[in-house]
C-alpha cells in the first residue's frame, strides 16, 4: 500500500474569463487527500492533458457539458498511478487513465476510469494519439465525414492532437490529397516532411482563401474544421457538390467577446448540397475497439507518427493551456508532474 499525503495541489477556476484567459482566472490550492470510499480508487496523476474544449467550460452557458464550477477543481483528462483502491478490479499499482485532471491526486469512481497499460503504449499517447483527440480524429473523419478511399481533404489546425491524426488517417486510408493549414512555417513544414501531407500552408502568411485555393486547385470533398472562422469560409468555397464538412472545434471564436459572423459565402451550401455535421466524440464510443485496433496498428507500424509538446510540473499547468491556446504547441499539449 502506498503512502497516501495528506494534501495535494490542485487548480481552480476563480474568475470567468472575458475574452482571452488570464492567470489571474485561476488559482493552484492545497487540497485535503484521503482514502477512496466504496468503488473509488485514489490516482496519484503522472500526466494531465489540456485542450481547447476547456477554454468553452470556463463560460457559464448551458451546452453540452455543464460549466466548471468557480472555486472547485477543473476537470480533464489525466493518467495516473493508483495509490489506494477500495474498488473491484482495480489494484494498487494499476495506471489509469480518468477526468480528474488539473490536481495531484484524484479520486475516481471505478466505473469511470480505464485501465492502461504502459507496456503497449507510452503513457502520454492516451491523452493524445490514442486517446480522446486520436477518437475524434477517427471518428470525425471516418463515421462524421464519410471519408472514402479517393476523397480529397483539408484540415486546419492540422499541426495540433486532432488535425495531425485526421490527416495521416485520411492518407493511410487512401485520400487523392491532403491539405493542413497551420500557424507556423515550422509546422508547415512538420505536415509536410513528418506527417505526409500533400500541400500545407500558414494562414498567418496571407488570405486563406488565396492559398487554400493554390493548395487545392481542383477543390476538395472533406473539411475537417478546427478552427472556424475565414479557415470555414475559404473551405466552403474550395469543397466540391455533395462534399462533408465535419465541425469539430471553432478555436479562433473561443475568446472572442462579440457574436462572431457567419461565413458570407454560406448560400453556397445549398448550391453544392453540402452536409455540415458537428461532433462530440462522446457519440462515438462504439468506435473505440475498431480505433485501437486500426491506429494502434499503425503506430506500431511505424506508419502513423505523432508529436508531444511537454510541459513539465502542475504548477505550469496554466501555462501550458494558456500556450495551447495560443498554438504554442505541435502536437498533443501535456503537462507532466514532477514524480
Amino acid at each position: 500500500m502506498s503512502v497516501i499525503p495528506t494534501t495535494g495541489r490542485e487548480w481552480h477556476l476563480v474568475a470567468r474569463p472575458q475574452g482571452w484567459p488570464k492567470p489571474e482566472d485561476f488559482a493552484l490550492r492545497e487540497a485535503q487527500v484521503s482514502e477512496p470510499d466504496s468503488g473509488q480508487a485514489l490516482v496519484r496523476n503522472l500526466y494531465m492533458s489540456v485542450d481547447p474544449f476547456m477554454r468553452a467550460r470556463m463560460n457559464d452557458v448551458k451546452s453540452y457539458a455543464p460549466p466548471y464550477e468557480l472555486d472547485q477543481p477543473m476537470g480533464g483528462g489525466a493518467v495516473g498511478k493508483v495509490i489506494a483502491s477500495n474498488a473491484e478490479g482495480i489494484s494498487v499499482g494499476d495506471h489509469v487513465l480518468h477526468f480528474g485532471g488539473w490536481r495531484e491526486y484524484a479520486t475516481v469512481d471505478a466505473e469511470s476510469a480505464v485501465k492502461v497499460d504502459p507496456e503497449v503504449a507510452p503513457l502520454p499517447a492516451y491523452l493524445g494519439v490514442l486517446g480522446m483527440p486520436g477518437l475524434t480524429a477517427y471518428a470525425g473523419l471516418v463515421e462524421v465525414a464519410s471519408f472514402k478511399e479517393g476523397d480529397a481533404v483539408f484540415v486546419s489546425g492540422a499541426a495540433g492532437a486532432v488535425g495531425s491524426e485526421v490527416g495521416q488517417i485520411a492518407k493511410l486510408k487512401g485520400a487523392s490529397r491532403v491539405i493542413g493549414s497551420a500557424g507556423s512555417d515550422e509546422k508547415v513544414r512538420v505536415l509536410l516532411d513528418e506527417y505526409g501531407f500533400d500541400a500545407a500552408f500558414n494562414y498567418k502568411s496571407g488570405p486563406v482563401a488565396d492559398q487554400l485555393k493554390e493548395a487545392a486547385p481542383d477543390g476538395i470533398d472533406v473539411y475537417f474544421d478546427n478552427v472556424g472562422g475565414e479557415h470555414l469560409e475559404a473551405a466552403i468555397s474550395r469543397l466540391k457538390a455533395h462534399g462533408r464538412i465535419t465541425v469539430c472545434g471553432m478555436i479562433s471564436q473561443y475568446n472572442a467577446t462579440e457574436p462572431t459572423p457567419a461565413p458570407r459565402n454560406l448560400a453556397m451550401v445549398i448550391g453544392k448540397r453540402l452536409r455540415v455535421q458537428g461532433m462530440l466524440v462522446g457519440d462515438h464510443q462504439h468506435l473505440q475497439e475498431q480505433f485501437f485496433q486500426e491506429v494502434g496498428g499503425w503506430i506500431r507500424e511505424g506508419k502513423l507518427h505523432y508529436r508531444e509538446t511537454v510541459i513539465k510540473g502542475v504548477e505550469n499547468a496554466v501555462d501550458a493551456f494558456l500556450g495551447m491556446l495560443r498554438g504554442e504547441n505541435t502536437g498533443k499539449m501535456i503537462v507532466a508532474f514532477e514524480d
